[in-house]
Formats: structure tokens, sequence, C-alpha cells
């Protein structure tokens, strides 16, 4: 988590290239997280319209983007 709290950091910094960086960095923790937790929800039996309400997105959205997983 320590990552995380450096990388919100760094995404405001007024030196545009570290913020942007950061931007970048933090986009991809995120999608690695996203894929974790959809997988752990699909494990535990959930449904691509249940793991789509708590993400926000459509069902068509999200297996689209997991079922390959």
């Amino acid at each position: 988590m320590a990552e995380a709290t450096e990388l919100a950091s760094a995404a405001s910094s007024r030196d545009p290239r570290i913020g942007l960086r950061a931007v970048a960095a933090l986009r991809k923790l995120l999608e690695q997280l996203e894929s974790v937790q959809v997988r752990h929800a699909r494990n535990q039996g959930w449904s691509w319209q249940e793991i789509a309400a708590e993400l926000g997105v459509s069902r068509q959205a999200v297996h689209k983007k997991h079922g390959r997983s």
C-alpha cells in the first residue's frame, strides 16, 4: 500500500512529467487490483451482474474485460 500512497502523492506534483508518470502507474495498479478482485468474486460464485453492479459498469463490459481471466 505504501507504493499506492506514494504514487497518489506524486500524481499531484506540479511537475507534469512526475504527475503523468504517477497517473499511468496508478492506472496500471488499479487494473491489476480490479482483475484480482474480479477473479476472487468469480471464484466465490459471483455472477457477472453482481460484479458489474459493484464496479458501476454493465454486465457486458465487465464480462468483455475479464471473461477470459
